[in-house]
């Protein structure tokens, strides 16, 4: 073998073992934005580095792995869809008084679930590993919820908290928590994802 082919086939090996880490760290940052989605964009933004988002993001899964999630059985499902309509009617008549309700029924919610519910900032972290595409609407409808506590929050604004909260609500019950009326044949219609709380 020539001194040519040895320096080639050299090259051709560091080329090989330089590629293997970036492919490794490519295939983990787009399995992380797949995971995260609107999450992962958010924190790299905030993060001082993509390597440091990247890094939280990684440390949410490893206290997400440790958490005991419970499935909701359908009673309870029952239970949690039939609160939130009364909420939604409460609206109606006195649009403060069922954000509050409403806040207080997704922490309920996430709580059995098997989430911690501590600090705010811990319980958007754990939420974020399996409801990132959510949460987004859970910060609009908190911070609504802090502004509506204030008195400071107009009633389109107690509207769209609702419809925010309902959002996440929907994703940890795993069902659009208000029931659709029946076609004639008696088969549930399909949910109507622009259904609404009613404006005043």
């Amino acid at each position: 073998m020539s001194p040519i082919e040895v320096i080639l086939i050299v090259l051709v090996v560091l080329a090989v073992a330089a590629a293997v880490p970036a492919i490794w760290v490519a295939s983990r940052r787009r399995a992380l934005r797949h995971r995260f989605g609107p999450e992962y964009d958010r924190l790299v933004a905030e993060e001082q580095s993509r390597s440091a988002a990247e890094r939280e993001l990684r440390e949410r899964e490893r206290r997400h792995a440790d958490l005991t999630l419970t499935p909701l059985s359908a009673d309870s499902r029952r239970r949690y869809a039939a609160d939130w309509e009364e909420i939604q009617a409460r609206f109606v008549d006195s649009p403060a008084e069922a954000v509050g309700a409403a806040d207080e029924l997704v922490t309920r919610l996430i709580a059995e679930r098997g989430y911690p519910i501590g600090e705010y900032d811990d319980q958007l972290a754990h939420l974020s590993v399996e409801h990132a595409r959510t949460l987004g609407h859970y910060r609009d409808a908190h911070e609504i919820h802090l502004r509506n506590e204030r008195g400071e929050a107009s009633t389109e604004q107690l509207r769209q908290a609702v419809v925010h909260y309902r959002e996440l609500f929907a994703d940890l019950l795993g069902e659009d928590p208000v029931r659709q009326p029946s076609d004639e044949s008696g088969a549930e219609s399909r949910p109507d994802t622009t259904h609404d709380v009613p404006s005043r």
